[in-house]
């Protein structure tokens, strides 16, 4: 349901408390007491049969007693009761409700089926439930504290969520002390109905929250959870600290894939995907929040550590060094401008070191030459305890002169609590402090990651190099044909032929059933050849001594079959014996790295990628990605591995074909997206050379598949089954998709054949270009909300984007803004008003309720274009625009 309802929950005019009472030390004392002290302005109903008044409150003995509408109920009485007063809310029209009872599934089953009755009726009655099993919820541009935790935040700009109510008391506090505000403060516990992708969406579209924290135990409704960071990252920071990081989920595989990707690495795979920043500890939790929540993002790495400390500042350095950071060289402008204002002996390098002979003035002198310097993204400030000045008045001085705008500037005050005065003043002063140079390093490298993650979310991908071919009706058979018989491991021979029909490169292999048979495959094929066993059963071949490598004649041929099945039957005497495969050796050297999958059983499928062969499971240098990937995401989990140093080419070691690495990848990505059954996959290893790339051995387990595709994926893929072909009224034939993250060189023709006239009436503003962060937002879509149908003349040398129709879906999927434009030399060829139709055709398979936009007045031939197509216009503004709707429902009924 999304974002449907929530208003009554954040944004209430009354507030109903269940279990409400005025008894000490209770919780439904303190959820009273907390709306009245938050300062409430809406009316509270406290609910209890055995009182007439709680608090000075006129009581209630049910909520249908009450006779008054009620936006939200919060529930504190014994969860066995909650089913019967959920139905209450539902049927009193009640829009939400927050339930503190604790003793659902955390208990048990006879919890779980409370819990999912209550979730029946809440779907029901169409009433949203934060909770159960949680704190409660502080909104504070609605003065409303409807939780029983102990104060009220400091107003602020972050949100916070967790699922745990310990960890909210616990920030709760640090912020108090740090002087961190908060626009929300969530506890959701079990997330029976609301979870943390509604959450996002609803938080992300609020103006009063710059970021969002989250503590994570567990993420439930996956897809939803990635498309909603997905959408927000690129305008909102979210910050996580997710808990169990233990291995766990890497449960027993039958793949070197499964054991590396386990649960925990998937989930940082997944947040660095939406664009997230993980955090390890609380500690860092509390130090990202503060930083976010007082100064601007850090445009870069480069930080300059500016202390009269010798010894903390190389510490530092060191510490930032760990991080992959070195501190940003001085440049002879900035050095010659420190030297002016600083003692002599200053250190002359970066950390700068202004010794214990300078004063307030001169470091106020030189963070002002920092911040304009442009070398410096950030500057940190750090002092220990002195004798010639306090940490009051040294901290006094700084805060009144310190005029430092949007640059990122943090200070660390080394010491007890003789620096508690300065710490205390800095911050009120809006400056982030911290009492160790690690806690402000790692604070300011979380929040540098963040800017990184932000620029690969906005990464234009290069295009590939013509369309990627596959043959899914050849994988389709075999993996059936598995399935069928009752398997579930696909045999070698099986699994290159898999990777092959999706154009996977794989080495010369076929399947001998005798000696002489492999005797006479390889004098064809041409020695020196591999031979490997030919199984079943077998997992890894290698274990069971099944490989021979570089056989150069009949009787080593002849010798390896026999010693491969001897070893076999020692190894395992039921495993099955089919013969061997006889596969070509190599000549080109190269560098060998193995490419898997693994059904995750919350995110579907991901990919991995790292340095190959026996020494795999050694190094464990793997990179993993989620599907479905382009070119920008294959790369970019390449570049994350060390073995990604050698491959570029490294000393006399020429560089791999990277390019066909990153395309190896992606058909991986089309491999697993096309088929859920895929359940793991590991080609270890694959061979790189300077020009090819060779699956050398390949395993693919398979199962029935739980979800039909694409429903297996935690992101929605390219939707192919928008594809057509369409004429217009003039005659012209455009093949109409779905846009791709690779189209933005066609979008950016477009925009130039555009003229000043249409882009005004599609931007509704002057735009002379395109800027980088809406091309990125056009073509890199989450298909899942919204769609953007594009229109390509294919009869030249290269396609030519003629025009767009674009729909973007609000995160309850009821309704999508709809966009149309054709660029100037297709205008009056009909081509508009097959888009317009085609984009109002999509949104109704969508299941929209109401498509609609806005035109400007004078924009006459849009205007007919959408009456002419069943649209309703309506005047806005005072008649300056026109907005245009559709009603998709009626529309439906009359066709």
């Amino acid at each position: 349901m999304s974002l449907y309802r929530l208003d009554n929950i954040f944004k209430p005019k009354s507030v109903a408390v269940i279990g409400a009472t005025d008894r000490p030390k209770t919780v439904g004392r303190a959820l009273v007491n907390n709306l009245i002290e938050g300062g409430f302005e809406g009316v509270i109903y406290p609910v209890n049969p055995k009182k007439k008044e709680v608090l000075g409150l006129e009581a209630y003995p049910s909520l249908s007693d009450i006779g008054k509408p009620v936006d939200m109920a919060v529930i504190s009485t014994p969860i066995a009761t909650v089913p019967d007063i959920m139905e209450e809310c539902a049927r009193l029209g009640i829009g939400g409700a927050i339930i503190i009872s604790a003793g659902g599934k955390e208990v048990g089953p006879e919890g779980e089926a409370i819990e999912a009755r209550i979730a029946e009726i809440a779907h029901a009655g169409k009433v949203r439930v934060v909770g159960p099993n949680c704190l409660g919820v502080i909104s504070l541009a609605s003065k409303l504290n409807a939780s029983f935790g102990p104060t009220m935040p400091l107003p602020g700009n972050l949100a916070f969520i967790s699922q745990s109510g310990a960890v909210c008391t616990a920030v709760l506090d640090y912020a108090l002390k740090e002087k961190v505000g908060f626009s929300y403060f969530i506890s959701i516990g079990s997330m029976l109905d609301v979870d943390y992708g509604d959450l996002i969406d609803y938080l992300g579209n609020d103006p009063n929250v710059s970021s969002i924290l989250l503590y994570v135990e567990m993420v439930n409704n996956h897809r939803k959870f990635m498309s909603a960071a997905r959408a927000v990252s690129r305008v909102k920071p979210i910050v996580v600290l997710k808990s169990g990081r233990s291995a766990a989920g890497a449960k027993a595989a039958q793949s070197h894939t499964g054991s590396l990707a386990g649960e925990d690495a998937v989930y940082d795979a997944a947040f660095k995907r939406a664009g997230i920043v993980r955090v390890d500890t609380l500690g860092d939790m509390f130090g990202c929040s503060e930083l976010m929540s007082k100064v601007n993002l850090p445009k870069g790495p480069n930080l300059a550590i500016i202390t009269n400390a010798g010894g903390p500042g190389v510490m530092t350095a060191d510490y930032l060094a760990g991080f992959g950071i070195d501190p940003a060289p001085l440049s002879k402008e900035t050095l010659d401008k420190i030297s002016a204002v600083s003692p002599y002996f200053w250190s002359k390098n970066n950390p700068i070191d202004l010794t214990g002979a300078a004063t307030p003035d001169t470091f106020k002198q030189v963070i002002q030459i920092c911040k304009e310097a442009n070398e410096f993204d950030a500057a940190l400030f750090m002092t220990p305890p002195q004798a010639m000045f306090s940490a009051e008045d040294f901290a006094r001085m700084l805060a009144a002169e310190l005029k430092l705008d949007d640059f990122p500037f943090f200070a660390v005050w080394l010491g007890g609590q003789e620096m508690e005065a300065g710490k205390r003043i800095m911050n009120e002063a809006g400056v982030p402090t911290y009492l160790t140079p690690e806690e402000a390093i790692r604070a300011f490298h979380y929040m540098y990651m963040y800017g990184r993650n932000l620029k690969a979310l906005q990464e234009v991908p290069r295009e590939t190099a013509g369309e990627l071919l596959v043959d899914r009706g050849v994988a389709a058979e075999i993996i059936h044909n598995v399935l069928s018989n009752g398997r579930s491991l696909l045999t070698e021979d099986e699994s290159k032929r898999v990777m092959v029909a999706y154009g996977i490169p794989v080495n010369e292999t076929v399947v001998a059933t005798t000696a002489e048979e492999a005797v006479r495959l390889a004098r064809k094929m041409g020695y020196p050849v591999a031979s490997k066993v030919h199984s079943l059963t077998l997992t890894h071949k290698s274990d069971a001594g099944g490989v021979r490598l570089d056989l150069r004649n009949a009787d080593e041929v002849i010798d390896a079959f026999e010693g491969i099945e001897a070893s076999v039957k020692a190894f395992d005497p039921g495993a099955d014996f089919g013969g061997v495969t006889v596969q070509k050796m190599i000549a080109e050297k190269g560098h060998e790295v193995i490419i898997g999958s693994k059904m995750d059983p919350d995110f579907g499928p991901v990919i991995l990628f790292g340095e190959g062969g026996i020494m795999t499971e050694v190094y464990k240098d793997r990179a993993i990605g989620l599907p479905p990937l382009n070119r920008a995401l294959a790369r970019r989990m390449i570049e994350e591995t060390k073995v990604y140093k050698i491959l570029k080419g490294y000393r006399n070691i020429p560089p791999a074909n990277l390019d066909l690495l990153e395309e190896v990848l992606i058909r991986l990505s089309m491999l697993v997206t096309d088929f859920p059954e895929i359940v793991e996959l590991d080609v270890n290893p694959l061979l790189l050379t300077p020009r090819n790339a060779f699956a050398l051995d390949a395993r693919i387990v398979v199962q029935k598949a739980r979800k039909p595709a694409p429903l297996h994926l935690a992101i929605s893929p390219y939707p192919a089954e928008y594809e057509i072909t369409a004429k217009t009224k003039s005659g012209r034939e455009l093949f109409i998709r779905p846009i791709r993250p690779e189209d933005a060189p066609l979008m950016l023709d477009l925009f130039d054949k555009m003229s000043e006239k249409s882009r005004f009436n599609r931007f509704l503003r002057h735009v002379p270009v395109l800027p980088r962060d809406i091309l990125v937002r056009f073509t890199q879509i989450d298909y899942d909300r919204d769609l953007a149908l594009v229109a390509l003349d294919l009869s030249g040398e290269k396609p030519v984007m003629v025009g767009v129709t674009r729909l973007e879906g609000d995160p309850d999927g009821i309704e999508a803004e709809m966009a149309v434009v054709v660029g100037d030399p297709w205008h009056g060829q009909g081509v508009g008003e097959l888009l317009m139709k085609l984009g109002i055709r999509a949104a109704s398979r969508r299941g929209l309720k109401k498509a609609w936009g806005i035109v400007l007045p004078e924009n006459t031939g849009m205007l007919t274009l959408a009456e002419h197509g069943g649209g309703i216009i309506e005047p806005i503004e005072g008649g300056k625009k026109m907005k245009v709707y559709f009603d998709l429902e009626r529309m439906g009924k009359q066709a």
